[in-house]
């Protein structure tokens, strides 16, 4: 039987972050095995303020905590990872050339600018022009159907391209770590290792799907948008970087609904359409969650049994101040 308190969370660098009903967990496995765990209190704005709380605005709230603890976790388990690095540099007998915070800032804001422009290029601007120079301006719904489709192309690439890099080979296996306790804690499994091994590395709710969902429900809303702008505001055909501009305008929406479809597709799983709606997204998955071993398995289990605020001290973790 499912149980009522839900339960999830994200790969790092080396281990995995769980979020649960009032806390976040964070558990890095070290590199000298032992398992590193910092709990953070937190508590959604869309169950303390009651306007964020409503179906779509919560959708979009909720993808902005996430990118935010997210890119706070990650940084997090960089900046274990980078100590021991340093530990097994100074063990070979190497030196590591310190970087000033000026110079780490820099490169993070770089980073980041152009992580934002390659994004940019491959799902707005590109897939836009293409569909302009194929003369489909005029036509909405095939215009936004190209549009879309060469935007899921390109992230499939994108996500096959980056599976083949070794790093993130590993971060994809503690991203099957992640799946594969929830899994066994939603289906009321014991929790132990060889157990949750047994668990499948996908998982509906995954960041994978709603990525699709975001894809698809952007296709079709996008359609209507273009169609209504075209026939009763502009009487024209939309102009490529105006319907550019109040696309991008419309993320929030799109996001919020594809947050609702996420919920309700996980709800509603046995239902013919929806278990076809969820092909795609669990397809990915094959990709984007890999086979873990047991360290990874159990690094998941301790982020995860914090998170419930369930007995953690069967394993060998170090409490970090939060």
């Amino acid at each position: 039987m499912k149980k009522e308190i839900s339960v999830g969370g994200q790969a790092v660098i080396e281990g995995v972050m769980m979020r649960g009903p009032d806390r976040l967990a964070t558990a890095i496995r070290r590199r000298n095995g032992i398992i590193e765990l910092k709990i953070k209190p937190f508590v959604s704005a869309t169950q303390t303020v009651k306007l964020f709380g409503l179906p779509i605005i919560r959708g979009f709230v909720s993808l902005i905590e996430m990118m935010k603890i997210g890119f706070s976790t990650l940084t997090f388990s960089a900046e274990r990872y980078e100590l021991d690095l340093k530990e097994e540099a100074k063990e070979k007998g190497e030196t590591i050339k310190e970087k000033s915070k000026a110079a780490e800032k820099r490169e993070e804001i770089f980073s980041f600018v152009i992580a934002f422009g390659l994004a940019f290029l491959l799902f707005g601007l590109l897939p836009y022009k293409l569909s302009d120079w194929l003369k489909l301006s005029k036509q909405d719904f095939f215009f936004n159907l190209f549009a879309g489709s060469i935007r899921i192309v390109f992230f499939v690439i994108y996500v096959w391209a980056i599976s083949l890099m070794k790093d993130v080979k590993r971060l994809f296996r503690y991203h099957g770590a992640e799946h594969k306790n929830v899994n066994a804690y939603e289906h009321s499994q014991n929790l132990e290792i060889a157990s949750i091994q047994r668990q499948t590395t996908i998982h509906p709710r995954c960041g994978t799907s709603f990525m699709f969902f975001v894809l698809l429900v952007g296709i079709l809303v996008f359609s209507i948008t273009d169609t209504l702008v075209s026939q009763y505001i502009l009487g024209i055909a939309i102009p490529v970087y105006l319907r550019l501009l109040y696309h991008l305008l419309m993320i929030p929406v799109i996001s919020g609904l594809s947050y609702e479809v996420l919920k309700f597709s996980g709800r509603n799983l046995k239902h013919p359409i929806v278990r076809f709606m969820t092909i795609p997204g669990m397809a990915l998955q094959r990709i984007t969650t890999q086979p873990p071993d047991d360290a990874m398995v159990e690094t998941a289990l301790v982020a995860m049994k914090a998170a419930l605020d369930m007995d953690y001290s069967a394993h060998h973790v170090v409490l970090l101040d939060s």
